[in-house]
Order: C-alpha cells, then structure tokens, then sequence
C-alpha cells in the first residue's frame, strides 16, 4: 500500500509532506506603472508559505501540481486550469506541491477596476494565462501594458468549480477534522467517534450541519475529494488513490469523486488541460472512465 507522507501537522491543513520547505511572506516586487505586477518561478521541493497578507490582490495558480490554501477556516484548493483569488489585505497561508510551476500576479487595488471580496478560484483560461505571461515581461511601455491589462479585466472569471472545505471551528468536533486532515483514510464511523469523544452521534451530526452544511458523511467524502485532487494532479493513478484515501474499490472513490464534483477524475483534469489536453502530471485515463 502507498501511504502518505508523515510529517509536521500544520493546524486546519493537511499534513506536511517529508522535506516541505516552510518560507515566510516573500517581499512584493517593485511597483510597475501599470496596475498588475505578474512573475513566476518553480517550487523545486513541496513548499509552505506562512501565514500573511498583501496590500494588493493576487491571483496565484500552478502548473504541473497543486496549490492549497487555508484562509480562516476554509481549505481551498486549485488544480491545473484554476487560480486562486486572494483579496488585499486577507491574511492566509499556502502550499505547492513539489515540481509545480507557480505564477502569480498582483493587482493594485485603486486601479482594478472590479473587486472579487472573498477568496475564490479563477478560470485560467489559456487567453487569460498568456495576457498575464506577457505582462511579466520587463519591456513592456506603458501603452503596451495598459491594453494587455483591459482585456485582462475584461476576461477575467470566477471558475465553474468551486473548492473550498469548510473547517467546523467547533470544540465538539474539531478532534474529527484534525484527525481526518492528518489521515483522510480514517474510516472510523459516526458512533466511534460519538464513543471516543463521549457524546452522541447526534449531537456529532447537528455540529457538523451547523457549521459546515454538511453532514459527518459529505463532509468527510469532501475532504477526501480535496486531498485526491493533490495526489491525481501529482500522477497518482486512481487505484492508488482510492486507496491512499481508505476507499475498498477504485468505483467507490469514482462514485465519490463524481457526486462531489459532477464528474469523474478523468473527465475533470481533461476539463483542467483545456483543449490541447497538455497536463504535465495527467491522470491515468484508463482507470478514470
């Protein structure tokens, strides 16, 4: 059995992968004259950014992983094809799996003309990702910039697909998401836990509703969906998924996967590569139909 890397357990995320690299808040750069400052580079080994603010928007997305962020007490998590909103002046923390090609871009706020409140995932459409490659260019005049910069407010999107898993924030049931963060294949059910923390399993059931809209069951099938999301894009096969994540058949976790997300693993990270289908980490396709 392949099982999941053991390390330091980060409160409200997943645990750390062996040798992650923990990096404080990195300085922005130098301002540009026009309103977005867009750049990128490679995450050599599996990194975490401590949590910190900007006074400026930024868009972050990858290439070839995954990018995990807890803000308050939500995770969210982006995929290839997806990028991460972040407004100015939240305060979050992040993490990149090893290898991926992480972008980002800040927008200042006084002359971006649209405002996204709250953090949320980005359709990184292939016009979207080459507006905002061209605007890391150094050379660029200032006339230059500012077209590149309109079509970029112009075609700018929130994502079809949203991902982000509410954390409970509940004494009564915190231990539950903490353990299952550590290990999403935690099969213990609702009475063994009612058993361990002596409560009930109704009491159990009505913190989880009040605090996440789920139920012990979605809410556990959602946090399992995330962290399959960060193995497939890393080039897990679905069988080794399922079973990282306590699933006794490949189908189960299929079955799981598609009612969270309306679609299967395969269909969704075609969907993330876009038409050229030009996902670095791709999916194995022949356990995904």
């Amino acid at each position: 059995m392949v099982r999941v890397s053991r390390g330091a357990v980060t409160p409200g995320m997943w645990r750390r992968e062996a040798g992650t690299v923990v990096r404080p808040a990195e300085p922005l750069p130098e301002p540009a004259t026009g309103a977005i400052l867009a750049g990128s580079r490679i995450v050599p080994g599996p990194t975490e950014w401590s949590p910190h603010s900007h006074p400026l928007h930024e868009l972050v997305w990858v290439r070839g992983g995954t990018l995990t962020s807890r803000v308050g007490d939500r995770v969210l998590t982006v995929v290839e094809g997806h990028g991460l909103w972040m407004p100015a002046g939240m305060v979050h923390g992040g993490r990149a799996t090893a290898g991926a090609e992480f972008f980002d871009a800040f927008f200042a706020p006084d002359r971006t003309p649209f405002a996204f409140a709250d953090p949320m995932a980005i359709a990184m459409t292939p016009l979207l990702e080459s507006l905002l490659t061209h605007l890391s260019c150094a050379g660029l005049d200032a006339e230059a910039r500012a077209r590149a910069e309109s079509v970029v407010f112009d075609v700018i999107r929130p994502s079809e697909r949203q991902f982000a898993l509410q954390l409970p924030g509940d004494p009564r049931i915190d231990a539950i998401a903490e353990a299952l963060l550590d290990d999403p294949s935690d099969a213990r059910s609702l009475e063994d836990w009612a058993q361990l923390l002596g409560t009930s399993d109704r009491t159990i059931t009505r913190a989880f509703r009040q605090t996440t809209g789920l139920s012990f069951a979605q809410w556990r099938r959602m946090l399992r969906v995330h962290r399959a999301l960060m193995l497939l894009a890393e080039g897990f096969e679905v069988t080794t998924v399922s079973e990282v994540l306590g699933y006794a058949q490949p189908s189960s976790f299929i079955v799981a996967f598609r009612r969270v997300t309306g679609i299967t693993p395969g269909a969704f990270f075609d969907a993330a590569a876009g038409p050229s289908g030009d996902v670095r980490n791709s999916v194995s396709r022949d356990q995904n139909s």
